[in-house]
């Protein structure tokens, strides 16, 4: 939907909801795409989500699930704990399994295990097949629903059998398995096509078929299917039978939730905090993470009243301290953020780093010395003071290189410890940075005291 349509939507659906216009509201979602609607329903406050659902639900169910299935799993709970267990039930029975499992964890315990004695015995305990990994895993994300077929089966067989199956989630590939349920093969729908109706799935099947485990990281496997082009993805067993299927829809989520999490937690921000939340939610999602900015940024001040007797005597060193500490935690912040992303990617790792390091001091390096000459020259311009701007440019470059160096190894030493790359590492890095930085600048103003003064 483009923008601008997105905004009239937005703004009709809550004058409608304000107003109480239920019919009206209905008449301006019916022809929307779930997925629009999910657009326009992340725009809401929590009460206006719940009535828009609602008035979805009461038109059909069909449409309902779909937007369910659309919007944060998050969000989806929230409306979901308004309902009563018999329309949940309901919804759950219509949606794809692997979306049940990502949202029902989500709910109260109690409410959790009524929902799951409501459903049909076939939908329920598909939901606890896939409840039993863990999360984030390929076992949590994957649809238990697919097409698969005996190795012996010829082709004209194999489409009778797919049209009598009906509707699967995961129909872009038929697999080949043998009589214990082994994955042997996978088969295309093109080629399936485009064969010869007695010709027998293990004669025109691929028998080199990229697949995962069912613990298997949930970014691994969006990994997978990015490099390997596909568009779903089989999950196997350790005995490599046939379990499940994570196609290209789970992974965009995946890939669109890491992303969005790395960058949440790049600057220290819950990753459920929305705009739409009220004031009194962000304050109690924020304020740890600035508590622990507030810890760990205490460092900077200490070292400036160390140099106050410096500064007392040569207080145009104060004009440009802050300017120092800035450019390191900004060139640091470039190294994070190419860091992070190279690991989150799967291009680097820990045996790698020292080309990582070697790389980032290098244009750390480069850089510092680039600017450092560039203020050098600014502020003896400005103050006319020679020595000013040759402390100026020499802290700059050592700060941009200890920014470039602490840049690259925090993500791989959080790696190293098994945790996320991009917690913390704004923090620790601007910590370093901004102490570094100002215990360089006026150590050298303390030894150069005479010549600035």
């Amino acid at each position: 939907m483009k923008l601008q349509a997105l905004r009239i939507v937005i703004t009709s659906a809550r004058k409608f909801i304000n107003m109480g216009a239920l019919s009206r509201l209905w008449n301006l979602m019916k022809n929307l795409h779930a997925a629009d609607i999910a657009t326009v329903m992340s725009h809401f406050t929590a009460r206006e989500k719940l009535v828009l659902f609602n008035t979805i639900y009461e038109k059909g169910k069909e449409k309902a699930a779909e937007v369910l299935s659309e919007i944060e799993p998050e969000d989806a709970a929230q409306i979901l704990k308004e309902l009563p267990v018999s329309e949940i039930s309901d919804i759950f029975q219509i949606i794809p399994s692997d979306d049940v499992a990502t949202i029902l964890p989500l709910l109260p315990e109690e409410m959790q295990e009524a929902v799951l004695e409501e459903m049909e015995d076939k939908p329920s305990e598909d939901v606890k097949g896939l409840l039993h990994y863990e999360e984030e895993t390929a076992g949590r994300i994957m649809s238990p629903n697919f097409y698969a077929l005996n190795q012996d089966t010829n082709v004209s067989d194999a489409i009778t059998a797919m049209q009598l199956e009906g509707d699967v989630e995961s129909a872009f590939y038929l697999y080949v398995v043998d009589d214990d349920n082994r994955l042997l093969g996978v088969v295309s729908l093109r080629q399936l096509l485009f064969s010869r109706p007695n010709t027998k799935l293990k004669d025109i099947m691929t028998t080199e078929v990229i697949s995962v485990h069912p613990e298997t990281d949930q970014e691994e496997v969006a990994r997978a299917v990015a490099d390997y082009n596909l568009v779903a993805i089989p999950v196997i067993d350790s005995e490599n039978k046939l379990i499940g299927v994570v196609t290209v829809d789970d992974v965009i989520d995946v890939i669109d939730k890491e992303a969005t999490e790395d960058i949440y937690k790049m600057v220290s921000l819950d990753a459920t905090d929305r705009i739409q939340d009220s004031p009194f939610s962000s304050i109690k999602k924020r304020l740890p993470f600035l508590l622990i900015s507030c810890i760990t940024a205490s460092l900077a001040p200490f070292v400036v009243n160390y140099f106050k007797g410096t500064l007392q005597q040569a207080i145009t060193l104060a004009v440009f301290m802050p300017l120092v500490a800035a450019l390191g935690g900004i060139a640091g912040n470039q190294t994070i953020a190419i860091i992070v992303r190279e690991i989150a990617v799967g291009q680097t790792d820990w045996l790698s780093a020292k080309k990582a390091l070697f790389k980032e001091i290098s244009v750390g390096i480069g850089n510092g010395v680039v600017l450092g000459a560039v203020l050098s020259l600014v502020s003896y311009f400005i103050i006319g003071n020679l020595f000013l701007g040759l402390i100026l440019g020499l802290a700059v470059i050592v700060n941009i290189f200890v920014a470039a160096f602490l840049g690259t190894l925090i993500p791989f030493f959080l790696k190293l410890l098994h945790l996320d790359p991009a917690l913390g590492s704004v923090n620790f890095l601007t910590m370093c940075t901004d102490t570094i930085g100002i215990l360089v600048f006026l150590g050298l103003g303390t030894i150069f005291l005479k010549y600035i003064s």
